[in-house]
């Protein structure tokens, strides 16, 4: 469905701002509560919480994040899975979301109504509601930023910090190959954030945005490296099937596509490995879980070498 009309009847500026906020909280329904708890005050008012509280931000931009391939209700999901994904990395659980709009006046309000029903649908399973927001106008485009707020599950915020020499790194999911469509038909990792944010043996986490080759470098220690086999790496379907139309190997394309949305972590090098990998099994049986390796003081041969490979990278 495209975003855009050009028939007037069937744009946002046919209705205004007043009456397009309108048919977002029709939209949205049970998905967002009643005034002073959701859309309508100058604030959202949110229960008070004794936990630490999670803040992240993240949006999707037509022609960056999305295109008139996706559907508007996957759209609308990824909007707040990319933020849950975020939250999920530091073992936390999600409260509560605002989304901040700047359309052109062409958009469709068909294409928008939908967009927001799949936002909806994912509040819903997820739990979190939709509290308030902003519109604004932005001449030819479309941007959607949601801020979502959690806070911590346990008494523990895992954050990239921690990790140490001789530590041994792990990933959960398939990489590569997500413009095939699972950069928008992805799971947050949340119940797998949150077990591993409760394990003492897990140093540090985060989730992968960017591609492995560059997000590993903030995991990394200082005065080590990264050493990974090649054969280790959870190369998706995806990924093989884009190999063979760009010409890369698969292995590239896990290492750098990004939009991943799984989860990375280190382990204590002490850790008992074979427990902590049964004890996963037991917990979550669908969720792949894979070790790539370790961080050492040198590289050694056989071992790969990432910084050859770019993960993408913002203004670039």
């Amino acid at each position: 469905m495209s975003l855009f009309t050009a028939k007037p009847s069937e744009t946002v500026s046919s209705l205004g701002e007043l009456k397009l906020i309108a048919a977002i909280r029709r939209w949205l329904g049970s998905a967002s509560p009643a005034t002073p708890f959701g859309i309508g005050d100058d604030c959202a008012v949110l229960p008070a919480s004794p936990r630490r509280q999670l803040v992240t931000v993240d949006p999707v931009i037509y022609g960056k994040h999305f295109d008139d391939s996706a559907s508007p209700r996957a759209v609308g999901e990824k909007l707040l899975k990319r933020n849950l994904s975020d939250i999920a990395a530091m073992g936390g659980r999600p409260r509560a979301a605002v989304v901040a709009l700047a359309l052109d006046a062409s958009i469709s309000t068909r294409w928008l109504a939908a967009f927001y029903r799949g936002l909806a649908s994912t509040s819903r399973r997820y739990r979190v509601p939709i509290v308030g927001g902003d519109v604004s106008h932005q001449t030819d485009g479309f941007a959607a930023t949601l801020t979502l707020i959690g806070e911590v599950y346990g008494n523990r915020v895992l954050t990239r910090k921690g990790a140490k020499n001789g530590d041994w790194i792990y990933v959960t999911g398939a990489l590569g190959g997500s413009i095939l469509g699972h950069h928008h038909r992805f799971t947050p990792r949340l119940d797998e954030g949150r077990w591993l944010a409760a394990r003492h043996e897990v140093r540090s986490m985060m989730d992968l945005s960017d591609g492995l080759a560059k997000d590993l470098a903030a995991l990394t220690p200082k005065g080590s490296v990264p050493a990974l086999a090649a054969a280790a790496i959870p190369v998706s379907a995806a990924a093989v099937r884009l190999a063979r139309a760009s010409g890369k190997t698969a292995l590239h394309h896990a290492l750098a596509d990004g939009e991943d949305y799984e989860l990375l972590f280190t382990l204590a090098a002490r850790t008992d490995q074979a427990a902590f990998e049964s004890a996963w099994k037991r917990k979550f049986p669908s969720t792949r879980l894979s070790r790539l390796g370790r961080f050492a003081s040198a590289s050694f041969p056989g071992h790969l070498n990432l910084h050859a490979i770019h993960g993408y990278e913002h203004l670039r």
